[in-house]
Protein backbone atom coordinates (compact mmCIF):
# COMPACT_ATOMS: atom_id res chain seq x y z
CA UNK A 1 0.00 0.00 0.00
CA UNK A 2 1.31 3.21 -0.72
CA UNK A 3 2.81 5.09 2.38
CA UNK A 4 2.33 8.73 2.90
CA UNK A 5 5.03 9.13 5.90
CA UNK A 6 7.91 7.51 3.23
CA UNK A 7 6.93 9.79 1.00
CA UNK A 8 6.55 12.98 3.21
CA UNK A 9 10.82 12.60 3.66
CA UNK A 10 11.03 13.79 0.20
CA UNK A 11 8.32 16.86 0.37
CA UNK A 12 10.82 20.38 -0.25
CA UNK A 13 13.99 18.64 -0.51
CA UNK A 14 14.23 18.36 -4.17
CA UNK A 15 13.05 21.84 -6.60
CA UNK A 16 12.95 22.30 -10.35
CA UNK A 17 15.37 24.87 -10.83
CA UNK A 18 14.92 25.55 -14.41
CA UNK A 19 12.86 25.81 -17.44
CA UNK A 20 12.48 25.81 -21.20
CA UNK A 21 10.90 24.82 -24.29
CA UNK A 22 11.32 25.00 -27.99
CA UNK A 23 9.69 27.03 -30.51
CA UNK A 24 5.63 25.94 -30.59
CA UNK A 25 3.22 25.77 -33.42
CA UNK A 26 3.99 24.58 -37.15
CA UNK A 27 7.66 23.94 -36.91
CA UNK A 28 8.70 23.15 -40.37
CA UNK A 29 12.17 20.95 -40.38
CA UNK A 30 11.84 19.74 -36.75
CA UNK A 31 11.55 16.16 -35.40
CA UNK A 32 10.97 15.25 -31.56
CA UNK A 33 14.47 14.87 -30.87
CA UNK A 34 15.48 18.25 -32.31
CA UNK A 35 12.28 19.86 -30.35
CA UNK A 36 13.51 17.92 -27.19
CA UNK A 37 17.03 18.91 -27.22
CA UNK A 38 16.35 22.58 -27.79
CA UNK A 39 14.23 22.32 -24.78
CA UNK A 40 16.69 20.69 -22.50
CA UNK A 41 19.47 23.16 -23.62
CA UNK A 42 16.94 25.94 -22.62
CA UNK A 43 16.20 24.26 -19.65
CA UNK A 44 20.05 23.77 -18.24
CA UNK A 45 20.85 27.49 -19.55
CA UNK A 46 17.91 28.85 -17.45
CA UNK A 47 18.95 26.98 -13.92
CA UNK A 48 22.17 29.14 -14.60
CA UNK A 49 24.33 25.08 -15.32
CA UNK A 50 26.55 24.01 -18.07
CA UNK A 51 25.46 20.37 -19.47
CA UNK A 52 28.87 19.22 -17.83
CA UNK A 53 26.63 20.01 -15.01
CA UNK A 54 24.26 17.22 -15.71
CA UNK A 55 24.18 13.39 -15.22
CA UNK A 56 20.96 12.32 -15.56
CA UNK A 57 18.03 12.14 -18.15
CA UNK A 58 14.40 11.24 -17.93
CA UNK A 59 12.73 11.59 -21.09
CA UNK A 60 8.99 10.58 -23.40
CA UNK A 61 9.77 10.17 -27.17
CA UNK A 62 7.75 9.24 -29.74
CA UNK A 63 6.23 5.82 -29.16
CA UNK A 64 8.07 4.30 -32.19
CA UNK A 65 11.48 5.44 -30.98
CA UNK A 66 13.79 2.72 -29.21
CA UNK A 67 15.98 4.10 -25.60
CA UNK A 68 14.74 7.76 -26.84
CA UNK A 69 16.72 8.93 -23.56
CA UNK A 70 19.83 7.39 -25.36
CA UNK A 71 19.64 9.48 -28.76
CA UNK A 72 18.73 12.70 -26.40
CA UNK A 73 22.25 11.92 -24.42
CA UNK A 74 23.97 11.91 -27.43
CA UNK A 75 22.46 14.97 -29.13
CA UNK A 76 23.31 16.69 -26.12
CA UNK A 77 26.82 15.24 -25.35
CA UNK A 78 25.68 14.18 -22.11
CA UNK A 79 26.99 10.83 -20.44
CA UNK A 80 24.43 9.80 -17.68
CA UNK A 81 25.00 8.33 -14.57
CA UNK A 82 21.25 7.74 -14.29
CA UNK A 83 19.10 7.84 -18.04
CA UNK A 84 15.27 6.07 -18.79
CA UNK A 85 12.83 6.82 -21.07
CA UNK A 86 9.01 6.96 -19.51
CA UNK A 87 6.24 5.25 -21.54
CA UNK A 88 2.91 6.27 -19.38
CA UNK A 89 1.50 8.40 -22.27
CA UNK A 90 0.06 12.13 -20.85
CA UNK A 91 1.27 10.17 -17.30
CA UNK A 92 4.92 10.24 -17.81
CA UNK A 93 5.65 13.63 -17.74
CA UNK A 94 5.04 14.42 -14.36
CA UNK A 95 6.28 10.59 -13.91
CA UNK A 96 9.89 11.90 -15.26
CA UNK A 97 10.32 14.14 -12.24
CA UNK A 98 9.04 11.59 -9.96
CA UNK A 99 11.55 9.61 -11.08
CA UNK A 100 14.41 12.28 -11.12
CA UNK A 101 13.69 12.73 -7.46
CA UNK A 102 13.84 9.59 -6.52
CA UNK A 103 17.33 8.91 -8.78
CA UNK A 104 18.53 12.08 -7.04
CA UNK A 105 17.60 10.40 -3.22
CA UNK A 106 19.15 7.40 -4.36
CA UNK A 107 21.87 8.88 -4.41
CA UNK A 108 22.51 7.73 -8.50
CA UNK A 109 22.90 11.27 -9.83
CA UNK A 110 22.51 14.87 -8.70
CA UNK A 111 21.25 16.83 -11.85
CA UNK A 112 18.21 15.74 -13.95
CA UNK A 113 16.82 17.07 -16.99
CA UNK A 114 13.58 15.61 -17.68
CA UNK A 115 11.32 16.50 -20.82
CA UNK A 116 9.18 15.67 -23.94
CA UNK A 117 8.77 16.41 -27.02
CA UNK A 118 6.94 16.00 -30.27
CA UNK A 119 6.47 16.55 -33.83
CA UNK A 120 2.46 16.58 -33.53
CA UNK A 121 1.36 19.00 -36.53
CA UNK A 122 4.11 17.64 -38.36
CA UNK A 123 3.18 13.87 -38.39
CA UNK A 124 -0.85 14.59 -38.32
CA UNK A 125 -0.12 16.90 -41.47
CA UNK A 126 2.05 14.74 -43.56
CA UNK A 127 -1.10 13.34 -45.37
CA UNK A 128 -4.85 13.81 -45.70
CA UNK A 129 -5.76 10.17 -44.24
CA UNK A 130 -3.49 11.28 -41.11
CA UNK A 131 -5.11 14.77 -40.61
CA UNK A 132 -8.01 12.96 -40.66
CA UNK A 133 -7.06 10.38 -38.17
CA UNK A 134 -5.30 12.94 -36.03
CA UNK A 135 -3.45 9.99 -33.91
CA UNK A 136 -0.12 10.05 -32.75
CA UNK A 137 0.13 6.55 -32.16
CA UNK A 138 1.60 4.11 -34.49
CA UNK A 139 -0.86 2.24 -36.62
CA UNK A 140 1.04 -1.14 -35.34
CA UNK A 141 0.36 -0.40 -32.30
CA UNK A 142 -3.84 0.51 -32.92
CA UNK A 143 -6.30 -2.12 -31.95
CA UNK A 144 -6.90 -4.30 -35.13
CA UNK A 145 -10.60 -4.78 -33.99
CA UNK A 146 -13.53 -2.73 -33.00
CA UNK A 147 -11.70 0.38 -34.06
CA UNK A 148 -12.63 2.68 -36.61
CA UNK A 149 -14.73 0.04 -38.97
CA UNK A 150 -16.81 1.07 -36.02
CA UNK A 151 -16.62 4.38 -36.27
CA UNK A 152 -14.02 4.21 -32.62
CA UNK A 153 -11.55 7.11 -34.21
CA UNK A 154 -9.09 6.75 -31.60
CA UNK A 155 -8.88 8.92 -27.88
CA UNK A 156 -11.42 11.56 -29.28
CA UNK A 157 -14.06 8.98 -29.99
CA UNK A 158 -12.54 6.93 -26.28
CA UNK A 159 -13.44 10.54 -24.01
CA UNK A 160 -16.31 11.36 -26.24
CA UNK A 161 -17.95 8.64 -24.42
CA UNK A 162 -17.05 9.73 -21.08
CA UNK A 163 -18.52 13.31 -21.79
CA UNK A 164 -21.53 11.84 -22.71
CA UNK A 165 -21.82 9.38 -19.33
CA UNK A 166 -20.63 12.78 -17.43
CA UNK A 167 -23.62 14.48 -19.47
CA UNK A 168 -25.90 12.03 -18.75
CA UNK A 169 -25.35 10.89 -15.12
CA UNK A 170 -24.63 14.87 -13.89
CA UNK A 171 -26.43 17.17 -16.19
CA UNK A 172 -23.05 18.65 -17.92
CA UNK A 173 -24.01 21.09 -20.44
CA UNK A 174 -22.48 22.07 -23.78
CA UNK A 175 -22.13 25.69 -22.60
CA UNK A 176 -20.41 24.68 -19.49
CA UNK A 177 -18.04 22.05 -21.76
CA UNK A 178 -17.42 25.58 -23.64
CA UNK A 179 -16.44 27.69 -20.39
CA UNK A 180 -13.69 25.71 -20.12
CA UNK A 181 -12.75 26.18 -23.85
CA UNK A 182 -13.39 30.15 -23.59
CA UNK A 183 -11.69 30.50 -20.78
CA UNK A 184 -8.39 28.78 -21.49
CA UNK A 185 -8.36 30.79 -24.29
CA UNK A 186 -8.63 34.16 -22.85
CA UNK A 187 -5.41 32.79 -20.81
CA UNK A 188 -3.59 32.01 -24.30
CA UNK A 189 -4.77 35.11 -25.87
CA UNK A 190 -1.89 36.99 -22.92
CA UNK A 191 0.40 34.50 -23.53
CA UNK A 192 2.56 35.19 -26.99
CA UNK A 193 4.00 31.47 -27.13
CA UNK A 194 0.75 30.15 -27.27
CA UNK A 195 -0.64 28.84 -30.90
CA UNK A 196 -4.16 29.78 -30.57
CA UNK A 197 -4.92 33.49 -29.36
CA UNK A 198 -7.50 34.62 -31.64
CA UNK A 199 -10.52 35.66 -28.71
CA UNK A 200 -13.55 33.04 -28.54
CA UNK A 201 -16.81 33.26 -27.97
CA UNK A 202 -19.20 31.16 -26.71
CA UNK A 203 -21.52 31.67 -30.29
CA UNK A 204 -18.10 29.82 -31.98
CA UNK A 205 -17.11 27.92 -29.47
CA UNK A 206 -20.91 26.38 -30.39
CA UNK A 207 -20.83 26.44 -34.19
CA UNK A 208 -17.74 25.16 -34.32
CA UNK A 209 -18.08 21.87 -36.80
CA UNK A 210 -18.32 18.87 -34.78
CA UNK A 211 -15.53 16.46 -34.86
CA UNK A 212 -17.07 13.28 -32.29
CA UNK A 213 -20.15 13.98 -30.31
CA UNK A 214 -20.30 15.86 -27.59
CA UNK A 215 -17.24 17.23 -28.96
CA UNK A 216 -16.88 20.52 -31.52
CA UNK A 217 -13.66 21.65 -32.97
CA UNK A 218 -12.78 23.86 -29.99
CA UNK A 219 -13.41 21.03 -27.18
CA UNK A 220 -10.20 19.06 -28.76
CA UNK A 221 -6.42 20.24 -27.80
CA UNK A 222 -4.27 21.64 -30.57
CA UNK A 223 -1.42 19.41 -31.94
CA UNK A 224 1.44 21.37 -32.29
CA UNK A 225 5.10 21.03 -33.09
CA UNK A 226 6.57 21.69 -29.38
CA UNK A 227 8.87 19.91 -26.14
CA UNK A 228 9.38 21.18 -22.65
CA UNK A 229 12.01 20.44 -20.18
CA UNK A 230 13.01 20.80 -16.60
CA UNK A 231 15.92 20.88 -14.27
CA UNK A 232 15.42 18.78 -10.99
CA UNK A 233 18.02 18.59 -8.31
CA UNK A 234 18.50 19.05 -4.74
CA UNK A 235 16.88 21.98 -2.78
CA UNK A 236 20.30 23.09 -1.15
CA UNK A 237 21.98 23.21 -4.77
CA UNK A 238 18.68 24.97 -6.54
CA UNK A 239 18.66 28.04 -4.07
CA UNK A 240 22.35 28.90 -5.53
CA UNK A 241 20.85 28.56 -8.91
CA UNK A 242 19.83 31.40 -11.33
CA UNK A 243 15.98 31.55 -10.54
CA UNK A 244 13.72 31.00 -7.35
CA UNK A 245 13.54 27.30 -6.62
CA UNK A 246 10.19 25.68 -7.36
CA UNK A 247 9.78 23.30 -4.27
CA UNK A 248 8.39 19.67 -5.16
CA UNK A 249 6.20 19.60 -2.51
CA UNK A 250 4.16 16.77 -3.24
CA UNK A 251 3.65 14.28 -5.89
CA UNK A 252 1.18 10.71 -7.06
CA UNK A 253 0.66 8.22 -9.23
CA UNK A 254 -2.40 5.94 -9.77
CA UNK A 255 -3.59 3.37 -13.00
CA UNK A 256 -6.60 2.14 -13.63
CA UNK A 257 -4.97 -0.46 -15.73
CA UNK A 258 -8.42 -2.15 -15.80
CA UNK A 259 -9.52 0.15 -18.65
CA UNK A 260 -11.81 3.20 -19.43
CA UNK A 261 -14.46 0.88 -19.61
CA UNK A 262 -14.51 -0.69 -16.42
CA UNK A 263 -16.15 0.55 -13.14
CA UNK A 264 -16.87 3.81 -13.59
CA UNK A 265 -13.37 4.70 -14.43
CA UNK A 266 -15.24 7.52 -17.71
CA UNK A 267 -16.28 9.91 -14.44
CA UNK A 268 -14.29 8.88 -11.76
CA UNK A 269 -10.56 9.24 -13.00
CA UNK A 270 -7.42 7.73 -11.93
CA UNK A 271 -6.65 11.75 -10.99
CA UNK A 272 -9.15 11.13 -7.90
CA UNK A 273 -6.50 8.61 -6.08
CA UNK A 274 -3.10 10.12 -7.72
CA UNK A 275 -4.22 13.21 -6.15
CA UNK A 276 -5.07 12.15 -2.83
CA UNK A 277 -1.48 10.57 -2.28
CA UNK A 278 -0.02 13.97 -3.80
CA UNK A 279 -2.12 16.12 -1.42
CA UNK A 280 -0.89 13.34 1.46
CA UNK A 281 2.44 13.95 0.98
CA UNK A 282 2.47 17.69 0.82
CA UNK A 283 0.21 18.16 3.81
CA UNK A 284 -2.03 20.36 1.76
CA UNK A 285 -5.59 19.94 0.31
CA UNK A 286 -7.46 21.66 -2.34
CA UNK A 287 -8.45 24.76 -0.48
CA UNK A 288 -4.30 25.50 -0.30
CA UNK A 289 -3.92 25.21 -4.37
CA UNK A 290 -3.65 28.64 -5.82
CA UNK A 291 -3.78 27.58 -9.60
CA UNK A 292 -4.31 24.54 -11.74
CA UNK A 293 -2.54 23.18 -14.77
CA UNK A 294 -4.41 20.37 -15.71
CA UNK A 295 -4.37 17.46 -18.81
CA UNK A 296 -6.75 19.29 -20.91
CA UNK A 297 -6.71 17.13 -24.16
CA UNK A 298 -10.89 17.58 -24.03
CA UNK A 299 -12.42 20.26 -22.22
CA UNK A 300 -14.71 17.24 -20.28
CA UNK A 301 -11.19 16.15 -18.95
CA UNK A 302 -10.84 19.19 -17.26
CA UNK A 303 -14.35 18.86 -15.63
CA UNK A 304 -14.02 15.39 -14.52
CA UNK A 305 -10.22 16.51 -12.92
CA UNK A 306 -11.46 19.81 -11.06
CA UNK A 307 -13.81 16.99 -9.20
CA UNK A 308 -11.66 14.30 -8.99
CA UNK A 309 -8.82 16.66 -7.53
CA UNK A 310 -11.61 17.79 -4.82
CA UNK A 311 -12.03 21.65 -6.16
CA UNK A 312 -15.55 20.89 -6.31
CA UNK A 313 -17.96 17.78 -5.64
CA UNK A 314 -18.56 15.34 -8.05
CA UNK A 315 -21.12 16.60 -10.92
CA UNK A 316 -20.64 19.80 -9.99
CA UNK A 317 -17.51 20.29 -12.28
CA UNK A 318 -19.53 22.15 -15.17
CA UNK A 319 -21.22 24.46 -13.01
CA UNK A 320 -17.79 25.17 -11.34
CA UNK A 321 -16.16 26.05 -14.84
CA UNK A 322 -19.88 27.93 -16.15
CA UNK A 323 -19.13 30.50 -12.65
CA UNK A 324 -15.97 31.45 -14.13
CA UNK A 325 -14.05 29.82 -11.05
CA UNK A 326 -11.24 28.88 -14.07
CA UNK A 327 -10.16 32.56 -15.00
CA UNK A 328 -7.37 34.51 -14.31
CA UNK A 329 -9.49 36.52 -11.49
CA UNK A 330 -11.60 33.41 -10.52
CA UNK A 331 -11.47 30.98 -7.46
CA UNK A 332 -9.13 28.84 -9.41
CA UNK A 333 -7.03 30.15 -12.34
CA UNK A 334 -6.63 26.74 -13.96
CA UNK A 335 -4.18 26.15 -17.06
CA UNK A 336 -2.81 30.24 -17.18
CA UNK A 337 -0.85 29.31 -20.35
CA UNK A 338 -4.14 28.33 -22.56
CA UNK A 339 -3.50 24.51 -21.93
CA UNK A 340 -3.51 21.80 -24.86
CA UNK A 341 -6.91 23.87 -26.09
CA UNK A 342 -5.24 26.98 -26.89
CA UNK A 343 -1.37 26.57 -25.92
CA UNK A 344 -0.46 23.45 -27.49
CA UNK A 345 -0.83 20.02 -27.13
CA UNK A 346 2.54 18.60 -25.81
CA UNK A 347 1.29 16.15 -23.47
CA UNK A 348 1.11 18.01 -20.22
CA UNK A 349 4.84 18.93 -20.26
CA UNK A 350 4.01 22.75 -21.12
CA UNK A 351 1.78 22.71 -18.24
CA UNK A 352 4.39 21.87 -15.84
CA UNK A 353 6.58 24.61 -17.11
CA UNK A 354 3.38 26.79 -16.43
CA UNK A 355 2.59 25.88 -12.74
CA UNK A 356 7.00 26.52 -12.32
CA UNK A 357 6.32 29.89 -14.00
CA UNK A 358 3.41 30.65 -11.87
CA UNK A 359 5.31 29.41 -8.52
CA UNK A 360 8.17 31.75 -9.24
CA UNK A 361 6.12 34.56 -9.38
CA UNK A 362 7.91 36.20 -12.05
CA UNK A 363 5.13 36.83 -15.03
CA UNK A 364 3.98 39.94 -15.90
CA UNK A 365 0.97 40.97 -14.08
CA UNK A 366 -1.38 40.25 -16.54
CA UNK A 367 -0.33 36.21 -16.59
CA UNK A 368 0.09 35.91 -12.90
CA UNK A 369 -2.54 34.01 -10.99
CA UNK A 370 -3.27 36.51 -7.85
CA UNK A 371 -2.50 33.35 -5.44
CA UNK A 372 0.32 30.92 -6.59
CA UNK A 373 2.24 30.19 -3.80
CA UNK A 374 1.04 26.67 -4.34
CA UNK A 375 0.48 24.79 -7.77
CA UNK A 376 -1.24 21.66 -8.61
CA UNK A 377 -0.31 20.24 -12.32
CA UNK A 378 -2.22 16.85 -13.68
CA UNK A 379 -1.02 14.16 -16.05
CA UNK A 380 -3.16 11.79 -17.86
CA UNK A 381 -2.78 9.09 -20.80
CA UNK A 382 -1.55 5.92 -21.24
CA UNK A 383 -5.05 4.72 -23.13
CA UNK A 384 -6.56 7.08 -20.70
CA UNK A 385 -6.22 4.96 -17.63
CA UNK A 386 -2.42 6.31 -16.30
CA UNK A 387 -2.50 9.18 -13.91
CA UNK A 388 0.06 11.65 -12.11
CA UNK A 389 -0.11 14.49 -9.84
CA UNK A 390 2.74 16.64 -9.17
CA UNK A 391 2.30 20.04 -6.31
CA UNK A 392 4.82 22.74 -6.70
CA UNK A 393 5.18 25.32 -4.08
CA UNK A 394 7.29 28.87 -4.10
CA UNK A 395 10.25 28.34 -1.77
Amino acid sequence: MNDPERARRLRDRYAIAGIGHSKIGKVPGSSALSLLVEAMANAVEDAGLRKDDVDGIVCRGPDDVYTHHQRVGQLLGIDAEFSTTVDNGGASQILSVILAVMAIDAGLCDVVVCGYGRDSWSRTHRSEEKREAVSLVPDEQNASEFGPEFGLFGATAQHAFGARRHMARYGTTQEQLGAVALAFREHASRNPEAYLRDPLTMDEYLGARRVVEPFGLFDCSVPVDAAGAVVVTSMERARTLRHRPAAIRGFGTFNNLRGWAADEHMTTTAAKRSGEKAYAMAGLGPKDVGTAQLYDCFTYMAIVQLEDYGFCAKGEGGPFAASGALRLDGALPTNTSGGQLSEGHCEGMLQILEGVRQVRGELPPERQAPRADVALVSGHGGHTVCHSSLVLARA
